[in-house]
């Protein structure tokens, strides 16, 4: 309830009552609401029930119509490098161990700085509200510009500057880099729309020193750990012979899993690693489509799943996807490991919705903020119409949002109670100056693409 004092026959207030709409709370209980209403006060959901109710009980200062829409979470994306929407579609077609170090690496080198990860994290964060997703996990270079760039669209963000041995396109060593990191856990500590991570890249582009000292730092402050980890077979292989053991066990064996720990791809998992990551609560970021294009396998999904182990759900970045759409990676996470198995109750609708919304907040270190529509958490909300051909019409709500709901379907994205999109219109990113500025350097990478 509202902490305003009031008089007698007086109506708490509401900064925002949103009503009408079938709200699917993806709270652990399942709970659906027809006609339902979600009121929002101070950018956090004050209450929620049956419209008729919360209409009478609030006096709102803004009211939302969602009649004929479902009223949901906004999408979590928990793995992606927002400003490689830079180079999406460039050197496609190829393994990863030949499109990171034969071409995506030197074009980083080469072109990103500043003002280039600023153009291409707003293009990403458009794609994103676009499609629902309210908040992203990042690992890149110049993740301040990450931040500036997420506050200026009131997005959300947990990011993290990636760690490498070597220097980056950021010209910053791993000790540098490191302590920049920390600069970044300081300044957004309090911050309402940026939380920081740490993220070194991998255990085969890091020394399992740095992999403690990153580790440190991120115990220091509390901070989610994320690193790639178990993507290829070459990459296992790789680390094995450097180590003695694969990306999973190196982990173990250095003492870094526990429930603030992401494994990003963890295609190549064998089933004594995914007990040892069901023991320690580590979590697994699943990115299906990325793994399928670039032929990295397809992860141990049902094994994991039926293990524990925490999963969520990611993109990867632009570059290698080559989009930023968790609708697709839903439903390809679904289909793809039913096929697999010859089960069709592999992975199911609402696994992969969970994985998208309250499982993937979880993972990101925002469990008790986001990922439902509960009294409390913070109000970040998605309205997807129903009015539309391909969703008409309707037995099993959480089966229509995993196989027939699209981005294309999102009419509107609320994030701490301010609407970023209303009715597909942009509110928060100029997306004209975006694409254009986005125009102009991928005009510079082809020409120096064509020229190699």
């Amino acid at each position: 309830m509202s902490d305003q004092p009031l008089t007698e026959g007086e109506r708490p207030k509401a900064d925002l009552l949103l009503f009408g709409g079938l709200v699917v709370t993806m709270n652990p209980h399942w709970e659906v609401i027809e006609d339902g209403a979600v009121a929002v006060h101070k950018g956090e959901i004050l209450d929620l029930g049956p419209s008729r109710e919360l209409l009478a009980r609030y006096e709102a200062g803004e009211t939302m119509d969602a009649s004929g829409a479902i009223v949901m979470p906004g999408l979590v994306n928990a793995h992606t490098h927002a400003a490689t929407s830079l180079f999406r579609g460039f050197a496609d077609d190829k393994p990863l161990k030949q499109w990171l170090e034969g071409y995506i690496w030197p074009a980083e080198k080469t072109f990103v700085n500043q003002e280039r990860v600023r153009w291409g994290t707003l293009l990403a964060i458009a794609e994103m509200i676009r499609g629902g997703t309210t908040i992203f996990l990042d690992m890149y270079f110049f993740e301040d510009v990450v931040a500036e760039s997420a506050r200026k669209s009131s997005m959300r963000v947990v990011l993290g500057e990636a760690l490498f041995e070597m220097a980056g396109p950021s010209h910053r060593p791993f000790p540098d880099a490191l302590a920049f990191n920390r600069h970044l856990l300081e300044t957004y500590r309090l911050d309402p729309l940026i939380s920081v991570s740490v993220q070194p890249h991998s255990t085969y582009t890091v020394s399992p020193d740095n992999l403690l000292r990153a580790k440190d730092l991120a115990d220091e402050f509390g901070a989610v750990f994320g690193l790639h980890a178990s993507e290829t077979a070459e990459e296992v292989a790789g680390v094995r012979q450097k180590t003695g053991h694969s990306p999973a066990q190196l982990l173990a064996h250095l003492g870094l899993l526990d429930d603030r720990v992401l494994l990003f791809h963890g295609v190549h998992l064998n089933q004594t690693e995914i007990a040892v990551l069901a023991e320690t609560r580590a979590g697994v970021v699943h990115c299906p489509e990325a793994n399928l294009k670039l032929g990295s396998g397809v992860a141990p999904l049902p094994a994991l799943l039926e293990a524990g182990v925490r999963v969520a759900m990611g993109t990867d970045g632009p570059a290698s996807n080559n989009d930023l759409n968790l609708w697709g990676e839903m439903q390809m996470a679904s289909k793809i490991h039913r096929g697999v198995s010859g089960n069709p109750n592999a992975v199911t609708a609402r696994e992969v919705l969970a994985m998208a919304t309250r499982v993937g907040a979880d993972l990101i270190g925002m469990g008790d903020q986001l990922g439902s529509l509960e009294i409390g958490k913070r109000a970040d909300m998605i309205l997807i119409g129903l009015d539309k051909p391909h969703l008409v019409p309707m037995y099993d709500v959480y089966s229509h949002l995993a196989y027939a709901v699209g981005r294309s379907d999102v009419d509107t994205v609320v994030i701490g109670g301010r609407p970023v999109m209303r009715d597909r219109q942009m509110l928060t990113v100029n997306e004209d100056e975006v694409i254009a500025h986005v125009r102009e350097i991928g005009g510079e990478i082809k020409h120096w693409l064509d020229a190699r």
